[in-house]
């Protein structure tokens, strides 16, 4: 009857292990997530940055588009796209929602090329020297774009950053402690049975041995529950925003999970390695404290 009661009282402190360790890797993966899709965000919005280089009208359109190749071949950027004067016309009769040529009696807009420069070449720094040798060219009458915008995305983008990492090494602080304290509680109920084995002659690798494995099995049980969590966070947040999905990664997405996998069977490993050892040095009568 008492052996039951103790079992039924291991299995739930275990349980409860499995779920409290659960929950804190939820978190933790959450994080992950945040910092993967923070960094997808940012090359998201740099990478649609765009530079309007504004072709002097008697160029012909052959001429403009022999520019824009020249453009696509260049390591600064990542895509371009041609705006002849009627795309340009008909893009800036929706925006005003009334057929300005009608009043004017033409079209006094010139074709362009926008250009979409990569993640790495979006700031000031390196836009400045590609637009001084942009409008070299002939063809080319000035390059439009938004400095502060740029000046701003790229403060912006650090700030968050920094306040992000700050986070997450706080958050990763909490998880080690709290999945710590939390078998440190689930060792506490076995602390007679170790010291028990102990003194009948059991050596102290022998008596750790089954404790650190479950201690890996819970981890990794509770690794598991966490990563299905996560995949039902992430099927709900995208029915819910479905412009999330140019920010998955599933690639990504894997290497958040083995984190949460290892993080849950270090942890989980080297807490109980070192409650159990705890317990072991402690003396007959401080168990009873």
């Amino acid at each position: 009857m008492i052996r039951d009661h103790q079992e039924k009282k291991t299995k739930s402190v275990y349980i409860s292990t499995v779920i409290s360790i659960a929950l804190v890797l939820l978190m933790t993966g959450l994080l992950g997530l945040i910092l993967v899709h923070a960094k997808n965000l940012s090359k998201y919005v740099k990478e649609n940055i765009v530079l309007n280089i504004i072709v002097n009208d008697n160029v012909n359109e052959g001429d403009v588009l022999s520019l824009q190749k020249d453009l696509e071949k260049d390591p600064y950027v990542l895509r371009t796209e041609y705006v002849s004067k009627e795309l340009a016309a008909k893009n800036l009769k929706e925006d005003l929602g009334e057929d300005f040529i009608e009043y004017l009696g033409t079209n006094p807009l010139l074709p362009s090329i926008d250009v979409y420069l990569k993640e790495q070449y979006a700031n000031a720094d390196s836009i400045q020297p590609f637009i001084d040798k942009i409008t070299k060219s002939s063809k080319v009458k000035e390059v439009v774009y938004q400095e502060s915008l740029i000046d701003m995305v790229n403060k912006n983008i650090r700030v968050i950053s920094i306040v992000v990492l700050a986070f997450a090494a706080i958050l990763l602080i909490i998880a080690v402690a709290l999945i710590n304290n939390t078998i440190r509680l689930a060792i506490y109920s076995q602390r007679f049975l170790i010291k028990s084995m102990q003194l009948i002659g059991a050596t102290k690798n022998f008596i750790r041995r089954p404790y650190i494995i479950y201690g890996i099995i819970h981890g990794l049980i509770g690794a598991l529950v966490a990563i299905l969590l996560l995949i039902f966070t992430l099927n709900f947040a995208q029915k819910q925003i479905p412009e999330i999905v140019f920010l998955q990664s599933w690639s990504e997405f894997v290497l958040i999970f083995l984190v949460v996998v290892i993080l849950g069977i270090l942890i989980s490993g080297i807490s109980t390695y070192f409650a159990v050892t705890k317990y072991l040095k402690a003396k007959s009568h401080s168990l009873y404290r």
